[in-house]
């Protein structure tokens, strides 16, 4: 996380929210063997847990069982020019939020990794394919099951959650107006968005 307070993230509550919506996540990992990331869509269950299934053959996969694991998401970032800034003296930088979590993975036992899919796939489907939404009930029978054999599910209980939001907030008057105006030419309203909702501007 940044090391600037100006920028900390540190309601819980919102950083979880965050982590459901972005839903994608690279997930670290090591052991004697070396250093493990998996990149996965992942699901926060109602008390808070994080919740996320691999390939059985993917290498990190006999590497996740209760070892302790470093959950990473990143959101809206963009690249901020010297030139957008009214005062002088300034250099580039680049915007960005993101929130990790840290806990010990819990292997999920095949009622709950099925839930997880069926939880997974019906939120998504809800949101790209409401009309015609997927479930597993429109596959051949057995084949589900089949399938499910090929992945492992796994459950993190959050010890630490830290989050960082930098978006030019410590700027002021003018130097925030220019950041602004400038993410605005560059085409990166989602930027904009996020400055506002931050400083309240």
């Amino acid at each position: 996380m940044h090391p600037n307070k100006a920028f900390d993230w540190s309601d819980p509550a919102d950083m979880l929210q965050f982590v459901s919506e972005r839903s994608f996540a690279h997930i670290f990992t090591a052991s004697d063997e070396g250093l493990f990331v998996a990149h996965v869509p992942l699901l926060v269950t109602p008390n808070g847990k994080i919740r996320f299934h691999v390939s059985r053959r993917n290498r990190m996969a006999p590497h996740i069982d209760g070892r302790p694991l470093l959950i990473s998401l990143a959101g809206r970032d963009a690249y901020q020019s010297a030139n957008w800034y009214a005062s002088d003296d300034q250099v580039p930088t680049w915007h960005y939020e993101t929130v990790e979590i840290e806990g010990t993975a819990r292997l999920l036992d095949d009622d709950e990794l099925v839930a997880l899919l069926d939880e997974l796939s019906d939120r998504n489907e809800r949101k790209h394919s409401p009309q015609q939404p997927w479930t597993r009930d429109k596959m051949t029978d057995g084949k589900f099951e089949a399938m499910l054999k090929a992945i492992v599910g796994f459950e993190v209980d959050p010890i630490a959650i830290r989050g960082t939001r930098k978006f030019n907030q410590h700027k002021t008057g003018a130097d925030l107006a220019a950041t602004i105006n400038g993410q605005r030419e560059a085409g990166r309203d989602d930027i904009v968005a996020a400055i506002r909702e931050i400083t309240g501007d």
